[in-house]
């Protein structure tokens, strides 16, 4: 990055770094609204400082001087030509509102964050939104839309959470309508949340319940309580399969958020809370909270030798521990026979970084009820995660202003995530070559014309805006550098943005979250979308935007594959880990879980995963 430094005292810097961002721009600008006999410095200091030139090149105010003739012109008397004056601050000037513009996306994301932690509230910030008067000039369908289909209850403070009623004018109208089955269950849910929420009556009740370690009474409200568990994909998918179960059993979903994921959600419940107090007597141990944890169901479950009718007194709370490494005997949890037992502990501690929904569907006590919510089993997570999760208004500012200044205008916008687990087994130089062969391959992006360096002229030009979301810088610096060196063969504009480029994934970092979330949620507006195999991120991104992505297969070694990035089935996320139960003991044959019910298959991106599909297509 250089620094171009001003050669008057008070005038501001200006940074650059590819693009031109302007620090201080109402600074500047009133600086060059002096006096007459002035105005020559001061559109002199606008070129220099404005870098009108190419920034790497060095100019003196001399030399500028001279370039325009001003001795010539005799810029000392009166006589020189306001009109040649006007015309340079005037050009000036739109020039660098133009680059203002253009450099004040998502630097945004690391000031704004910082903001926020420093005490600034959502009041003090300028949200870009779409006024209600301006609403009659959308279409009558887009306005109607603003409830998703009756996915979202109306009544809410809009100006605490814009994003609630305005993210359906960011994106096309979402085809998969939510069941009148499934808007009546959450309308009931809403309603126990509101009964029994915290600090309610009931929650107090319940509470108490926590001083023995086993129930001591009756209660009229359940509990299932969310803890957190990797990063912020993980933990979306979790908190989304955990609703589920709380629905299908009549538990309050409460959510312990922590302070790394401050402000990065709004309620979604009229009228409550779901975020656990921090007052809640179990807190202290939820950190601890691993496999084999004595006060686990899969630990209950060994201690009574796998026979849960030996247990004669039902505990006050139980953790299930659902995460990735849980062992054999938390796994029994998906057992049917098993719930009946866990509808009777008014506390479930629950730790998982899993999309566990698809077993759900396996268990069949909950199988009818499941096919009544979701006739349409490719649709369970977009109507799940756009029925929960609303960005802030701080996540909503900086998810707004990078799609004004970067993507709106575009004819088409298409998302790119990138996520390399392991940078050593996956080369830079491999990866590169893969997702360049995924876009051409599949057609995503036009391929650029080596023989030319001008674009041949049509009036059918289609502008195309790509959003690279990685940790790393490259790939976006590569893809840039491609469609700027050379034209497209036929013509397309593309423009490559990258929001943020963390380098490695922070855990327990609240400004890291918020920028996550905001790239998840700008992937999620795209028409067309490429994810990484296995991420979770990408997961939530195909879930918002209701996108069956084409899935990046980022290779190992120094090959790339073939297909480098097959179309997924669904936009259902994967379960990556479900439980793999013999189908005979004796011969240790595991149950083919794929096999039990027509909606179930094998995942694309890992053979021991299974995810929710309408039909197999294979």
């Amino acid at each position: 990055m250089s620094k171009v430094s001003s050669s008057r005292g008070g005038s501001p810097s200006i940074l650059f770094r590819g693009e031109i961002g302007l620090q201080n721009q109402g600074q500047f600008t009133s600086s060059l609204l002096v006096s007459s006999e002035h105005a020559l410095d001061d559109a002199v200091d606008c070129f220099i400082e404005g870098r009108l030139l190419a920034p790497e090149i060095t100019i003196t105010r001399i030399e500028i001087m001279e370039i325009f003739q001003m001795e010539r012109l005799g810029f000392g008397s009166k006589k020189f030509p306001k009109m040649v004056v006007s015309f340079l601050l005037a050009f000036c000037l739109l020039y660098m509102a133009s680059m203002v513009y253009r450099s004040s996306s998502f630097d945004l994301i690391g000031e704004f964050a910082k903001a926020d932690v420093t005490g600034e509230t959502a009041e003090n910030v300028t949200l870009p939104s779409v006024k209600e008067d301006n609403l009659s000039s959308q279409p009558e369908s887009v306005v109607v839309d603003k409830l998703l289909g009756g996915l979202l209850a109306p009544g809410f403070d809009e100006e605490s959470c814009i994003s609630r009623y305005q993210s359906n004018l960011y994106r096309k109208i979402s085809p998969h309508k939510p069941s009148a089955y499934l808007v009546s269950k959450l309308r009931k849910y809403e309603d126990l949340h509101k009964r029994c929420g915290p600090y309610t009556e009931s929650y107090n009740r319940t509470l108490k319940e926590l001083s023995s370690s086993h129930i001591n009474g009756t209660v009229d409200c359940n509990y299932i309580v969310w803890t957190p568990s990797n990063g912020l994909g993980n933990r979306i998918i979790s908190m989304a399969s955990s609703f589920l179960y709380a629905v299908l059993t009549d538990r309050v979903l409460l959510v312990d958020h922590g302070p790394d994921m401050t402000d990065l959600f709004c309620e979604p419940f009229p009228d409550a809370s779901w975020v656990l107090p921090k007052d809640f007597p179990l807190s202290n141990q939820f950190y601890g909270l691993q496999p084999g944890n004595v006060h686990s169901y899969g630990h209950l479950l060994w201690a009574n030798s796998m026979n849960i009718s030996a247990v004669t007194q039902s505990p006050s709370f139980l953790y299930l521990y659902l995460a990735y490494n849980y062992d054999n005997y938390d796994k029994l949890f998906y057992q049917d026979q098993n719930q009946g037992f866990l509808q009777k502990i008014p506390w479930l501690i629950l730790k998982s970084d899993q999309y566990f929904v698809p077993y759900l569907f396996l268990i069949p006590s909950f199988q009818q009820e499941l096919g009544n919510l979701f006739p349409d089993k490719e649709t369970v997570f977009h109507h799940l995660v756009r029925y929960l999760f609303h960005p802030s208004n701080q996540a909503w500012g900086l998810i707004t202003r990078f799609h004004q200044a970067y993507l709106a205008s575009a004819d088409q916008r298409i998302g790119l995530q990138v996520r390399v687990f392991n940078r050593k087994a996956s080369p830079i130089k491999v990866v590169l070559e893969q997702i360049l062969s995924c876009i051409q391959k599949e057609k995503l992006l036009p391929q650029v014309d080596e023989k030319k360096h001008i674009a041949s002229p049509s009036k059918n030009k289609t502008s195309r805006a790509i959003t690279i979301a990685s940790l790393y810088p490259e790939y976006y610096e590569s893809i840039k550098n491609m469609y700027w060196m050379k034209p497209t063969v036929n013509g397309d504009v593309i423009g490559v943005y990258q929001p943020s480029h963390e380098e490695f994934q922070h855990f327990g970092n609240n400004i890291h979250n918020i920028k996550a979330w905001a790239e998840i949620y700008i992937l999620s507006l795209s028409d067309v979308l490429v994810t990484s195999s296995w991420s979770t991120f990408g997961y939530v991104a195909q879930g918002l935007g209701g996108l069956k992505p084409w899935m990046l297969y980022v290779p190992t070694g120094d090959k790339t594959t073939d297909r480098p990035c097959p179309r997924a089935t669904s936009m259902e996320p994967c379960f990556h880990f479900p439980p793999n139960y013999y189908k005979n003991a004796r011969t240790r044959r595991r149950l083919d879980s794929v096999s039990l019910v027509p909606h179930i298959m094998q995942c694309e991106d890992t053979s021991n995963g299974i995810k929710l599909v309408n039909d197999k297509k294979f």
